[in-house]
């Protein structure tokens, strides 16, 4: 069994002072990396030559369409993680080339790349921005990231695999990083690791500073000193070292206060105490929450008043209590049912856009067609001459431009009248109008949810969700 975290979809587009291929090349290079690399596989293309293959697909799409293909997003990237000893670095492979070809519903060139380097294995997915068969490029659109995880979701489930339940949310609506999905069951930063090891130096009352340093090496910590006396942090098994300064480790653990601690002008904090996780419960959401408040200040409080605020677990409370959400399920409900809600406005105001923006385009041809007919009509009146279009080459380009998109946009179909073009349009506008006020509520409500439930999830430990999930 093992979770996984879809992080999200990222964009590349063309990088200042590098051509389109430069950069295509720069990005995939990464992925590549063969110190990093653990699997690899692709779809419609060679991963080695990857950037020249998406390219020719790009030309011969400006070649047939006349829109330029380097503009905008060159291609997507889509991470996708999972734990380490947890699933090899083939399977996890098999996973993110499954996720990508149904995202993609195979129109798309792309390769996935499986890193084995961190302590975690993780996917790097790169799709081409334009269809392989040349007929569209994608377009990123609204809620695409909760939709790319539920697809993961649904990939993972259907192989047997768990997953994580709702992504935890910043106060300012971003998702925490997959490392900060998983809680305590992800392997410790760096800087995690070495505030810990910091701590249990400390306590063991260093009589200086070289003393203490000597403590950290034998602990397994790497001591680097350079230029000015600054002195980095590294341990086994990273690339970068961490400055020994409190705005890289964190409050109370740069130099100076570690000096405090050792003269005696600050205390000493405690050495941690080692062991795993307190054994999961099944909950009853407000009393159990209620009495887990009321314990005071324990151990078990404690570690979770690190990650989360007293004052975040009291408007949960108050949350649950306003809603009438007295058990588990009924909370997993609504918070999936917002989730979907949200869902659907999304797609459904997309499709709104995508229609107002075509007869936005439809107005503005017929328009140009409408403005250029008699100068073409001129054209062939004067029998194609060379000096009539010297003259007016530039109405006659917009007219062929103005009829070719016409011929685009209806794809055979009657032209429609200028006034029911423009009631479309005024009526398209107040439904996105609409739907987007409607969306954004419904965000509100999901983000709400996902940030109430996790905090619950987080603080009680819920026991046995992931086989409820894999039954459903």
């Amino acid at each position: 069994m093992t979770r996984t975290a879809t992080t999200y979809i990222k964009s590349h587009k063309q990088a200042a002072r590098r051509t389109v291929l430069q950069s295509l090349k720069d990005r995939f290079d990464y992925g590549l990396n063969p110190e990093k690399l653990g699997a690899v596989s692709a779809y419609l293309c060679d991963p080695k030559t990857a950037h020249l293959e998406f390219m020719l697909v790009k030309s011969q799409y400006q070649a047939e369409t006349n829109r330029a293909a380097e503009h905008g997003a060159l291609c997507y990237q889509i991470r996708q993680a999972f734990p380490q000893g947890e699933i090899t670095p083939e399977e996890a492979n098999k996973i993110g080339y499954e996720t990508a070809m149904r995202w993609t519903k195979g129109k798309y060139q792309f390769f996935v790349c499986t890193h084995i380097d961190k302590g975690h294995i993780h996917n790097h997915i790169y799709y081409n921005s334009t269809a392989h068969d040349c007929s569209r490029k994608y377009r990123n659109f609204l809620g695409s990231t909760f939709a790319l995880r539920r697809l993961s979701d649904r990939i993972c489930l259907e192989h047997d695999l768990s997953i994580i339940q709702n992504p935890k949310l910043h106060s300012k609506g971003k998702f925490l990083h997959y490392g900060q999905w998983l809680g305590a069951d992800r392997r410790p930063s760096q800087k995690e690791q070495l505030r810990t090891i910091i701590d249990t130096a400390l306590a063991q009352r260093p009589a200086d500073v070289p003393s203490f340093l000597s403590m950290l090496e034998a602990a397994g910590v790497q001591v680097i000193h350079g230029r000015g006396g600054v002195l980095s942090f590294k341990l086994p098994g990273y690339d970068r070292p961490a400055r020994w300064r409190s705005s890289t480790l964190g409050a109370g653990y740069g130099p100076e206060d570690v000096e405090d601690i050792i003269s005696g002008k600050a205390p000493a904090r405690p050495a941690p105490i080692e062991g795993g996780p307190a054994p999961r419960q099944k909950i009853n959401l407000v009393i159990d929450i209620q009495q887990r408040m009321a314990q005071g200040k324990g151990a078990g409080y404690e570690r979770w008043a690190k990650l989360y605020n007293l004052k975040q677990m009291a408007a949960a409370l108050q949350f649950l209590q306003e809603n009438g959400l007295t058990d588990y399920d009924a909370l997993a409900e609504k918070t999936e049912t917002a989730v979907d809600r949200a869902h659907a406005l999304a797609g459904e105001l997309r499709a709104v856009e995508d229609r107002l923006a075509r007869t936005s385009e439809l107005m503005g041809a017929v328009v140009d067609y409408a403005k250029t007919r008699p100068v073409f009509d001129g054209y062939k009146t004067a029998r194609y001459s060379k000096k009539y279009l010297a003259e007016h080459g530039e109405e006659l380009d917009t007219y062929r431009a103005a009829k070719a998109s016409i011929n685009e946009l209806l794809g055979g179909a009657k032209l429609p009248r200028m006034e029911k073009l423009k009631q479309e349009r005024r009526e398209l506008a107040e439904k996105k109008k609409a739907l987007r006020a409607e969306y954004r509520q419904a965000q509100q409500d999901m983000r709400e949810l996902v940030a109430v439930k996790g905090n619950v999830d987080h603080l009680l430990g819920v026991a046995g969700r992931e086989d409820k999930e894999q039954a459903r």
